[in-house]
């Protein structure tokens, strides 16, 4: 591959300069102003021909690689979309607005080029390797991410058989699922616990089911509940019921200095449960949210209730926005909802969140169960996408992979444990 470099004082010169050097097939790679002098980097048309060909084992002509936008770009006399020359155009700010249309053209252009690149590479990789893309294939089935998909996938050892190269990703998964492993740290230890997060992720019946799990260790005395869920029709009402059920009283705060005024009143018990308001993860309430527990007296250990439907997206934008000065964890909830849990496991794993119980249905205090790394890696593949419109096909997998180049230095990526 030969790149050339053209450089003249306007972009119609150079243009010029790269048309008569590498014909109109060319492909501009950048433009850039140096010195006061316009920059391309362009490559020519057999030479992209050449660097696609290889990846895919089969001939690819320049044209069809730039299909999409070779009508827009061709670079010939007739059809250049440079802006007009200074001598040409008497309004500096016109000249600025054409040459800023062009970066963003060429920019978008590079970009195309770019992803072409990378489906043709991977096309030519599912080829090569098929037992990575077979299991790249099963992890995306499982709702895990694609950059993750990919990261382990790259990383399998040499001569795995399928199987073998299965078992050893559902071992880096399992190793780096960080859980609670032993009750004790909430019910022997005690302490104060807000359970934080979105509304509608269950918050007030993982509350109930805690508290009752609470009164069998240590009896109704040891605990105390508190609720700062005013917004929400009902939200007091339906915890009171719980309380009242086992015995236990509701305290209901409003502000920061509501809540040290409580919890100074409530510092004998054993266990103190915060069931707080649901907010969005865009809402400016959570920021509030967040203070309060940190500018109460004593240490309040938040738990983030993340929800199995949700995307691994928006559980992501949930994370960042709960996580202020640090999360002592998570509770999985709604996982007999989901149709697929690696979405959730994977933003646990990237975001190296603590899971402390996953809830399965509404029974309090039945459906609350401790984490296990190995039931949940070996639910996430045995929930795998079955159905044909939501599962990849292999000729979608390029078009899925080649978005990843750019999120492989991801640091939550590298940090993940293969040893």
């Amino acid at each position: 591959m030969n790149v050339k470099k053209f450089s003249a004082p306007t972009s119609r010169e150079a243009l010029r300069l790269l048309r008569d050097a590498l014909g109109p097939d060319a492909v501009i790679l950048s433009n850039r102003t140096l010195n006061g002098a316009v920059e391309i980097l362009a490559l020519a048309g057999e030479d992209m021909s050449s660097l696609a060909a290889p990846a895919v084992e089969r001939e690819v002509q320049s044209e069809t690689v730039l299909g999409a936008f070779s009508a827009r770009r061709r670079v010939d006399s007739g059809q250049e979309s440079a802006p007009a020359s200074p001598d040409t155009v008497p309004a500096g700010e016109e000249r600025g607005g054409n040459f800023n249309q062009l970066m963003s053209e060429i920019r978008s252009m590079r970009g195309m080029l770019e992803t072409q690149l990378a489906e043709i590479s991977w096309s030519g990789q599912q080829k090569r390797e098929p037992i990575k893309a077979s299991i790249m294939r099963e992890m995306l089935a499982t709702g895990f991410s694609a950059s993750l998909a990919r990261y382990l996938a790259e990383k399998l050892p040499e001569n795995e058989k399928t199987q073998d190269g299965m078992n050893w990703i559902k071992s880096v998964l399992m190793r780096n699922l960080s859980t609670m492993g032993d009750e004790n740290v909430i019910f022997e230890k005690g302490g104060v616990f807000a359970l934080v997060g979105p509304t509608g992720v269950g918050k007030t019946t993982t509350t109930a089911k805690l508290a009752a799990r609470c009164v069998m260790h240590h009896g109704a005395g040891k605990l105390a509940l508190i609720t700062t869920d005013g917004y929400r029709i009902g939200g007091y009402e339906q915890l009171r019921i719980y309380g009242k059920i086992l015995g236990v009283m509701v305290h209901s705060v409003k502000d920061e200095a509501d809540l040290r005024i409580a919890l100074d009143e409530l510092k004998n018990k054993h266990t103190v449960l915060i069931d707080t308001a649901g907010a969005g993860q865009r809402d400016q309430m959570v920021a509030e949210q967040v203070a309060m527990l940190s500018g109460a007296d004593m240490p309040v250990q938040r738990l983030l209730c993340l929800p199995a439907t949700s995307t691994g997206e928006t559980l992501n934008e949930v994370v960042r926005a709960y996580r202020g000065n640090g999360l002592a964890g998570c509770i999985m909830t709604k996982l007999d909802e989901a149709a697929t849990i690696g979405n959730v496991l994977d933003v646990i794993i990237r975001q190296k969140l603590n899971l402390f119980y996953v809830a399965n249905g509404q029974r309090v205090p039945e459906d609350l169960h401790l984490a296990r790394p190995s039931y949940l890696i070996d639910r996430a593949f045995k929930l795998k996408r079955e159905t044909a419109p939501f599962r990849y096909q292999d000729e979608e997998l390029p078009l899925v992979m080649a978005n990843t180049a750019g999120l492989m230095n991801d640091k939550s990526l590298r940090e993940v444990m293969l040893g």
